[in-house]
């Protein structure tokens, strides 16, 4: 196995993968011998297959100092490219949240749906149950491309049919070939004959691969973002070809600079034709390139500023047989609202209903979860789930509207025209107290944060403005923090890093403001930042853009309390 960049050996995950028997291990034996968790090995393997172990990070301490042992369970997220169900399917996700998880959905970020709370035991059935729905959990997570995102907007019309297309071709294209995951979890039983893997190799890739596929009218789902965007440019309703954009991620560390997040380049186009050959060419140039000593210097960003764009067109070209045409005219990417009711086309509609931080529960204000499965039900509104962590409830019939709004009133659902701006356009990462990584809050101090920081910006008359928040609990950037016109970013409890000059479009990335801001202290900080903004933008202009032109040593003068201090 090649060495990183920096001449260190592989990392001990690459040898996992090499002697895996491609990402078998001994998960079998693991999760048959009873018990609440599994081995490292086993932890690092179950991600190829959708789940991630977990532990409950509130009751840890206490737990400890009685001498048991910690709340271990399962997370497990389903593979669905684009975000598409069918209301069958999303019963059946509903039953099991119930009878193998915490009585909860989570719409991912990425489009997909995650469970949380499933305990060892009921792992492989929960798994199974999936798979039952004719969607999977394989590659879910892991080194390999995770799930394949596209516009969630069900326009009907030959643009957005062409780019669900190609995003259930593409998922389905670069799945591994290994048959562990049906073996484990499927009971197929094991065969003699020979296994490989054309694509990935015996390890796979050096860390996860990210894929999306836009238009220029639709960069919901933040698409320079992902290691490989794919941006498609019609004339009409005939695809003329696809841009493509290599090296974004957002993942970084704390305190090491040569860990950052970066936005994909756009580095020239590909025919319509030409979408699986574009993508294993960029995949392979990442699997044979990228750093599998430092899985933090792993994703295929590091690569791009390594070696430089021209190197990239160069060896996808020399290396890996793809030619590269001029990059296509485009207008300015552009995010559209897709909550409230929209016409599909089609003499149906869809309804875009919040989900705030995509948790789909059943609280003492709201009965969402409830009022979900008596839609799914009653009116078969097969459901798509957005990146901004909504879900667009579709095929409702003129005649039904009220009726499915009613469902929604009657279990005290908030719907869009009750959110305020800010409401509408944050996003949060679970955090505490199921993820391991977290520093600190997100998911559950979302609705506080957010109050707070609209009550500033009702002071200063901005309450109207369209301007994105984004919260995670640490500086991975799931919730596409450096991406928006303000991110927090967990740096240790209950204090955040503040980013702010970024763009509501997904094109330019946010830059570090103040470091360790105490949550409390946030309102206070922002405060005079908005009441500027107010009193000095140029007509028109948004958040990001007012604190790009104004300069961070400016904005910090302004914004600096006891509770802060400079990045």
């Amino acid at each position: 196995m090649a060495r990183g960049p920096s001449g260190r050996g592989p990392s001990g995950v690459e040898r996992l993968k090499e002697s895996s028997r491609h990402l078998r291990g001994a998960l079998a034996e693991e999760l048959a011998a009873g018990g609440t968790q599994v081995t490292e090995d086993g932890y690092n393997l179950l991600k190829f297959h959708g789940s991630y172990e977990q532990f409950d990070r509130d009751t840890a301490t206490a737990r400890k100092q009685r001498g048991e042992e910690k709340e271990y369970s399962f997370m497990v997220r389903v593979r669905m490219p684009g975000g598409r169900l069918t209301a069958a399917q999303y019963l059946a996700f509903d039953a099991l949240a119930n009878d193998r998880a915490n009585g909860t959905l989570r719409i991912t970020t990425r489009q997909g749906v995650q469970f949380h709370g499933v305990v060892k035991g009921d792992l492989k059935p929960a798994i199974a149950e999936i798979n039952d729905t004719l969607l999977t959990t394989m590659a879910a997570c892991g080194d390999v491309v995770r799930n394949v995102m596209t516009s969630p907007a069900p326009v009907r019309d030959a643009v957005h049919a062409r780019l669900d297309q190609d995003a259930r071709l593409l998922s389905a294209a670069l799945l591994p070939r290994s048959r562990a995951y049906h073996e484990i979890f499927l009971d197929e039983a094991p065969t003699d004959a020979p296994e490989s893997e054309p694509l990935y190799g015996a390890t796979y890739l050096p860390r996860k691969f990210k894929i999306g596929l836009a238009i220029p009218q639709d960069n919901t789902i933040d698409v320079l973002t992902n290691d490989l965007g794919f941006i498609a440019v019609f004339e009409g309703d005939t695809l003329i070809g696809y841009n493509l954009a290599v090296g974004g991620g957002l993942g970084m560390t704390h305190n090491r600079p040569d860990t950052y997040p970066r936005l994909a380049s756009v580095i020239g186009s590909v025919g319509p034709d030409d979408l699986i050959a574009a993508a294993e060419a960029v995949i392979a140039l990442q699997r044979d390139h990228g750093d599998r000593s430092d899985r933090k210097r792993a994703r295929l960003k590091y690569v791009v500023d390594a070696h430089g764009v021209d190197w990239v067109r160069a060896t996808l070209a020399d290396r890996y047989g793809l030619d590269l045409r001029e990059t296509l005219p485009t207008p300015p990417l552009a995010v559209p609202d897709l909550l409230g009711w929209h016409d599909q086309g089609d003499g149906r509609w869809w309804l875009g209903v919040p989900v705030p931080s995509g948790r789909i529960a059943d609280t003492d204000t709201a009965r969402l979860r409830t009022a979900l499965r008596e839609i799914m039900r009653d009116f078969a509104a097969d459901p798509v789930m957005t990146p901004q962590q909504d879900v667009l409830l579709t095929n409702i019939a003129a005649d039904e509207r009220a009726a499915v709004e009613g469902v929604l009133r009657a279990h005290g659902v908030r719907l869009d025209a009750d959110q305020t701006m800010l409401e509408r356009w944050t996003l949060a990462c679970p955090a505490l107290p199921t993820c391991g990584l977290a520093l600190t809050e997100a998911e559950r101090v979302r609705p506080e944060i957010v109050g707070a920081l609209d009550a500033v910006l009702a002071r200063h008359g901005l309450s109207g403005e369209r301007i994105s928040l984004r919260i995670t609990g640490c500086p991975n950037g799931c919730a596409r923090t450096y991406a928006g016109d303000i991110g927090l970013v967990g740096r240790m409890p209950g204090h955040y890093a503040i980013y702010v000059g970024g763009d509501f479009e997904g094109t330019v990335l946010s830059e570090k403001l103040l470091d360790r801001v105490k949550q409390e202290d946030l309102a206070a900080t922002f405060e005079p930042l908005f009441a500027a903004w107010a009193a000095e933008r140029t007509p028109g202009e948004a958040f990001g853009a007012f604190c790009r032109r104004v300069g961070l040593e400016t904005l910090r003068e302004r914004a600096g309390t006891p509770a802060t201090r400079a990045a």
